[in-house]
């Protein structure tokens, strides 16, 4: 999972990169681009891992990407940069800066979706007017991908980003191009350090995936040693870090799931979308295991720890023989038995 964050300049952007990823950059290094790769926190994993003491234990991964430079309007190469993320996250300034205007967070929201709205409508006029120049040199061209690119044409020129459009922002034959405006996003008003409120900004609660982080504070926060974040958090009833509240958000945005596997004393955690079938899932570990799939044996991480011990879960019936179209719950322990 790749997530990438964007926001006008000031906004806090490079702050709050910092506080998701515990990496902080040497001042002067500031417009290069950056990622960070961090281990997404799960509680089952470190259980698993006590259950099976392996020699590994692998935990799924998340990483944010944030561009360099970022903010300089109408430049497509550096939003091209953006285009390979699974979701965006959009940081809006919501603190007060010296020399800059009191915080105008639905303002800043609108000016950087026009940004996102504009660069995927400079995609759709030049693939529309390529395929125009091939339809009169008699190539062949595709009716339905006209169409729906036609209809985003429709909606971007309306100031609507495509995803508010689902039917168009899952399209298959639209996968390509990317779009920015339909990427899932979530908003982050990044607040006062006093202040974990999201701020009164028209309707965007009720029409956006909207969250707080007070940027400044959880960037000192992921600076700190346990000992010190634990008390940290207490002092300022921050009940989980911006690291994992973020996170769980982002899976919550992209409708994820987890699920285990426990093979050569290695356990490790695997990331599919919600409705994956057992033999996508297979597919994710290795491409011979979804060829050759023959069943899946799976037990769910709650009938696991009500029987102590995977053998007595067997005893129990708790551990149950799937075929392809099962639907990967969310916490399933898999064994994918295969053949090729």
């Amino acid at each position: 999972m790749k997530l990438g964050i964007i926001g006008l300049p000031g906004s806090g952007k490079s702050t709050t990169f910092e506080a998701l990823t515990q990496s902080i950059l040497p001042e002067g290094h500031k417009g290069e681009n950056r990622i960070g790769t961090i281990q997404v926190p799960d509680k089952r994993l470190a259980v698993l891992r006590e259950m099976y003491n392996p020699k590994r234990t692998i935990y799924a991964q998340v990483e944010y990407f944030l561009p360099g430079m970022l903010g300089q309007k109408r430049d497509q190469k550096i939003w091209n940069q953006v285009r390979d993320c699974d979701a965006l996250i959009h940081v809006v300034r919501n603190f007060g800066v010296y020399g800059f205007e009191k915080p105008r967070p639905y303002h800043d929201f609108q000016a950087m979706d026009q940004e996102l709205i504009f660069a995927d409508l400079v995609v759709v006029e030049k693939k529309l007017e390529n395929i125009e120049l091939d339809r009169r040199r008699d190539k062949k061209t595709t009716p339905q991908e006209v169409s729906l690119l036609n209809q985003c044409l429709k909606n971007l020129e309306n100031e609507t980003p495509l995803r508010k459009c689902p039917d168009l922002a899952s399209a298959h034959q639209l996968r390509g191009y990317a779009f920015l405006s339909a990427k899932p996003m979530l908003v982050m008003f990044n607040n006062e350090d006093e202040d974990d409120a999201i701020p009164e900004a028209k309707d965007l609660m009720s029409t956006e995936n909207c969250t707080v982080i007070r940027g400044k504070l959880e960037q000192e926060l992921a600076q700190m040693s346990v000992e010190e974040a634990e008390e940290f958090l207490s002092e300022f009833h921050i009940t989980a870090s911006a690291m994992d509240r973020v996170i769980k958000q982002s899976y919550e945005l992209l409708g994820l799931v987890s699920f285990f596997t426990v093979v050569n004393d290695e356990v490790k955690a695997w990331t599919v979308k919600k409705q994956t079938q057992a033999v996508d899932a297979a597919g994710v570990i290795h491409t011979d295991m979804q060829k050759g799939f023959i069943r899946a044996e799976v037990v769910s991480y709650e009938d696991l720890m009500s029987a102590g011990t995977y053998p007595e879960a067997r005893k129990k019936g708790s551990v149950r023989l799937e075929g392809k179209t099962y639907e990967v719950q969310d916490g399933d322990i898999i064994t994918f038995r295969f053949n090729v």
